[in-house]
């Protein structure tokens, strides 16, 4: 009888270690030399990228962008390093701050909480795209007027989660402006300029 560990067979599957763990040696490198692979995922087919850059084709402001990044690259880090739109900004890098919300498909989101491959496909608004030409949309121009802005660091954020807020409750209450722009944080604690930025620019909105 052979003593050899690598060698002894496991009982009924005629393999032997040493063949596994040569069968699995090249079934955990393949994936790594291939463009994508698909997998199943609770039924459905799901395409797994990586660990190398894939080309990511964005929607941003209306303009459509390509780049080439690995998937492990946040929207935010793409928006920022890859596409030089800088107005969205990487403060807690947890999506707890608002800093760097923008919209995607008309909701407000993290970017720095959604990948960049996972934008794909989407309708994407950052600060930048507020403007009309030279005019300020009517939630800059608020904060402007209400000196809701202060440091200006989360501003971006503030006013994209702002205008996000408007297109859903275009006639809000004090109380609704509170509860709605809960998911962003002021360091300088400037709420209450913020607040009626928002009242202004829905009663010019009306």
């Amino acid at each position: 009888m052979h003593d050899d560990d690598d060698e002894v067979k496991e009982k009924g599957s005629g393999l032997s270690r040493r063949s596994f763990l040569k069968v699995s040696g090249i079934s955990l490198s393949v994936p790594l030399v291939m463009g994508h692979r698909v997998i199943k995922v609770a039924g459905a087919d799901v395409k797994m990228y990586g660990p190398g850059k894939v080309p990511l084709a964005l929607t941003v402001n209306g303009k459509k962008y390509a780049a080439e990044v690995e998937p492990r690259v946040t929207l935010l880090e793409a928006l920022r390093g890859d596409l030089d739109l800088t107005g969205s900004k990487r403060v807690c890098d947890r999506g707890t701050c608002g800093a760097c919300t923008v919209i995607v498909d008309g909701k407000p989101a993290y970017s720095c909480s959604i990948l960049a491959i996972e934008a794909q496909g989407k309708a994407v608004t950052t600060v930048e795209g507020l403007m009309q030409g030279d005019k300020l949309h009517p939630v800059q121009q608020a904060f402007i007027d209400n000196d809701a802005q202060q440091c200006g660091f989360c501003t971006p954020g503030f006013v994209v989660a702002c205008k996000a807020f408007l297109d859903k409750n275009p006639n809000p209450t004090p109380e609704q402006v509170r509860h709605g722009l809960g998911g962003n944080i002021c360091r300088c604690g400037t709420y209450v300029g913020i607040r009626a930025a928002v009242l202004q620019a829905a009663k010019g909105g009306r």
